[in-house]
């Protein structure tokens, strides 16, 4: 039923638990697992150009340390793993990632957001991958929320 599972990162705790569920559901489709980790250019694009670059390369090796996590636990698990860390918008970059990839479902993790919280950060990463995918999304709420 699935043959690629995407498991978008941000290097958060959430990350463990999304894994808890996405790992499962791959290893019973016998799916290659894809970690993906996108640098937010609109963080980078906000930094003076004298921090940019300095910029950019902490959140790439953070990305790294991110994909590795996920590359690891899925491998432990006898799991074939791709990862991939790109810059762009991540809502976006996820979605484009998934249609190019032959992406079949996307297992995500969210942090549960008071109605405040969302209007502040106008919506977050996961409700517009949510909203926009052309594939089923499993979405992984932060049991600490």
């Amino acid at each position: 039923m699935y043959d690629d599972v995407l498991i978008p990162t941000d290097g958060s705790d959430t990350v463990s638990e999304t894994l808890d569920h996405a790992l499962p559901i791959a290893a019973a489709n016998d799916a290659t697992v894809h970690a993906l980790y996108v640098v937010d250019s609109r963080i980078t694009a906000a930094a003076s150009d004298a921090d940019a670059s300095t910029l950019a390369q902490s959140l790439e090796a953070e990305g790294q340390d991110a994909v590795a996590d996920i590359e690891t636990r899925a491998a432990d698990d006898g799991l074939e793993t791709t990862g991939e860390i790109q810059s762009g918008t991540p809502a976006k970059t996820i979605l484009e990632y998934a249609d190019e990839q032959g992406i079949d479902l996307i297992v995500i993790g969210t942090r549960g957001k008071s109605p405040r919280e969302k209007v502040t950060s106008l919506g977050s990463v996961s409700e517009r991958v949510v909203d926009n995918a052309s594939v089923p999304v499993f979405v992984v709420r932060d049991a600490g929320t």
